[in-house]
């Protein structure tokens, strides 16, 4: 069975010779995102012997945990590693940011994303990346790279580069997304969309990596992360109704792994392997809705009835504190927001009360906040005043929101799984270690001797 450890690679019989090599000093890097893959459903799903392709590196030293940078979302950690820098210095941490002065509720995407990419890092030293379906990447902007971003971008026209790769793909009816909004709703569906998307992917790879005029290859795979949301009990749970076809899913995402690793093998070296996972994933056992609780509290005003659950701009000024998903929390100081009206040292013991508060949540005798971290203690960096002034995380089941107008605090509203911040991996193929999607980004750019714009590029 094939193992990605750094073998030597087979005869390339019959095939043209390729018309460009990675640089000696530069070896070629491949790497495989895994979106919302936890580890240790990874590793009982090869122990069964179900996924036999992932299962090749699954018991190998190389492969350790790490963690999720913080809130474990997937825009925050992609973002995190496509640009080598944590959260403070890029900026985005979650799916929505608020406006300070209009209170719009915008939904985050490239154009949030401070920085140079590794994209971009890698093009400045004469050298060129491919990257497929990464999160956050839209709208995508000009660079020397080809590029297909994936969720949550929108339409093809402004999700690749070059330009053409649009008509391409869609010649080969690529399309960015499964259809989850039918498919929250309709498990048949879903799957089948999933198997779809799959393909998709499968079809974009044939396109983009033959002629092998590259350096650097990303491979990001995001359905686990939707299969998860929808139905992650199904993976667990041996006699739920869904089992078998959520399994059979899996099968499927396993063949093009291999596939993958079978690319990577006949790869002329030298080379290297990285595969991440960006979050892990847990059974939900209760959405817990912050802004009911914070209304309950008398610190959270709405100065209308809200427009829908997004509507940020409902809220009044007489507001002292209020969440964004998944566990954000934003005192209402008069120095960042238009209408806040909390001074520093105000707002300074208010977070000391929430976080006493907080920590003692429980529902059904069972504690809700693991732990509550200080924006500032956690996110440093040029982009760190954007940072939430709480950042919550919870115990597992636990799926801390921020939305206006709910009316109770606990409940179900279609979603089956949610994200951890734990449960996640990291391999590579030469053996270093890292212990965030951060990290894992700075490694890529030792890999091309390139300084991290971190460490005062």
């Amino acid at each position: 069975m094939f193992s990605p450890q750094n073998a030597p690679p087979r005869p390339l019989a019959n095939r043209p010779r390729p018309c460009y090599t990675a640089p000696m000093h530069a070896p070629r890097l491949v790497f495989l995102g895994l979106d919302g893959l936890p580890w240790s459903l990874a590793q009982n799903l090869c122990a069964q012997g179900l996924l036999p392709s992932l299962a090749t590196i699954a018991g190998s030293p190389w492969c350790r945990a790490i963690r999720a940078e913080l809130p474990e979302l997937s825009p925050v950690n992609w973002t995190s590693l496509f640009t080598a820098a944590n959260p403070g210095e890029h900026g985005v941490f979650g799916f929505t940011r608020m406006d300070p002065q209009s209170y719009e509720l915008q939904f985050t995407d490239f154009t949030h994303v401070h920085g140079a990419t590794i994209f971009e890092r890698l093009a400045d030293k004469g050298l060129f990346a491919k990257a497929l379906n990464m999160p956050n990447l839209a709208p995508v902007r000009p660079m020397r790279a080809m590029l297909v971003a994936g969720f949550p971008a929108q339409d093809l026209r402004t999700s690749v580069h070059p330009p053409a790769l649009a008509g391409i793909l869609a010649d080969h009816e690529y399309t960015i997304e499964a259809d989850t909004v039918r498919g929250s709703t309709d498990p048949g569906f879903l799957l089948e969309d999933l198997h779809r998307s799959l393909a998709c992917r499968e079809r974009a790879l044939d396109l983009m990596w033959p002629d092998l005029a590259w350096d650097l290859f990303f491979f990001v795979l995001t359905e686990t992360d939707r299969l998860g949301h929808f139905l992650f009990p199904a993976l667990v749970e041996p006699y739920h109704p869904w089992r078998s076809e959520a399994l059979r899913f899996m099968a499927a995402w396993d063949r093009l792994i291999g596939k993958f690793f079978e690319r990577y093998h006949d790869l002329p070296g030298p080379k290297r392997l990285l595969i991440m996972a960006d979050h892990g994933f847990t059974t939900l056992t209760q959405e817990v809705d912050l802004n009911v609780w914070l209304r309950d509290q008398g610190l959270l005003h709405l100065s209308r009835r809200p427009a829908s659950e997004w509507d940020t701009q409902a809220m009044g000024p007489a507001t002292r504190a209020f969440a964004l998903d998944p566990g954000r929390i934003y005192l209402h100081t008069k120095e960042r927001f238009a209408r806040g009206t909390l001074s520093a040292a105000e707002a300074d013991q208010l977070g000391q009360d929430l976080i006493r508060a907080l920590s003692g949540l429980t529902h059904n005798g069972r504690k809700i906040i693991r732990h509550v971290h200080l924006g500032r203690d956690i996110h440093h960096g040029s982009k760190a005043h954007l940072a939430p002034d709480l950042v919550l995380v919870p115990e597992p089941g636990f799926d801390l929101k921020g939305k206006f107008g709910r009316t109770g605090m606990f409940g179900h509203f279609g979603r089956q799984g949610m994200h951890t911040a734990d449960d996640v991996f990291f391999y590579d193929s030469m053996g270093s270690s890292a212990r965030t999607p951060t990290e894992v980004g700075q490694t890529i750019l030792d890999h091309f001797d390139i300084p991290a714009a971190t460490r005062g590029a």
